[in-house]
């Protein structure tokens, strides 16, 4: 083979090389696993837990407020804005959770007609008295409600997480590609790559 053949052999080659940009690779792939969608899935899915628990929550009494149910936490969450504000929602979720799962774990209850009312310190006369309406036994307010708590914890750091991480993708994909190179030939034609 000539020194003119090979010349023309890699010419041609890089040519060939320069004209297939980023754009026609990623037609060859799936167009739907570009979206985050196990990101947006596992979002779906810890909203309605969530909204769930919080539900099972109220069902134990219906004197309980929105702080304490946070049914309002399990709005799906999809995109940037969203998952931040997500993220910052189950975070205060998690404190309120917290304060109110130490608090609860803490509570000496008694059975006051149809009522339960509970307090945390006997000894102090002057002590808040936490009143929960319609509550046949007092023990669904001292173990199942606590648990429910508990659970609402775990969940409401789960859907942080994941929120942090559709944020941190979304930002990624957005914000993080830079291009370089030249481009070739028509001005529809994009030779891009990435680095």
């Amino acid at each position: 083979m000539g020194q003119g053949q090979k010349g023309s052999s890699d010419k041609k080659q890089s040519q060939k090389n320069r004209d297939v940009s980023p754009a026609q690779e990623d037609s060859k792939r799936c167009r739907v696993c570009r979206f985050p969608l196990l990101v947006a899935l596992l979002q779906l899915l810890l909203g309605v837990a969530v909204t769930a628990v919080a539900f099972l929550m109220l069902a134990i009494s219906h004197s309980l407020t929105a702080r304490e149910t946070p049914h309002w936490a399990g709005i799906i969450l999809l995109y940037f804005v969203l998952c931040t504000t997500g993220l910052v929602i189950s975070v205060l979720v998690v404190a309120f959770a917290g304060h109110h799962h130490s608090q609860a774990s803490s509570f000496i209850c008694r059975q006051a007609e149809e009522d339960c009312e509970c307090v945390l310190d006997l000894s102090d006369p002057i002590a808040r008295t936490f009143n929960y309406k319609e509550v046949s036994d007092c023990e669904a307010i001292t173990s199942t409600l606590t648990f429910y708590y508990l659970l609402q914890i775990l969940l409401n750091l789960a859907q942080a997480v994941v929120c942090a991480i559709g944020a941190f993708i979304m930002w990624k994909h957005r914000y993080q590609v830079f291009f370089a190179g030249i481009q070739i030939s028509s001005p529809s034609t994009h030779q891009w790559q990435n680095v």
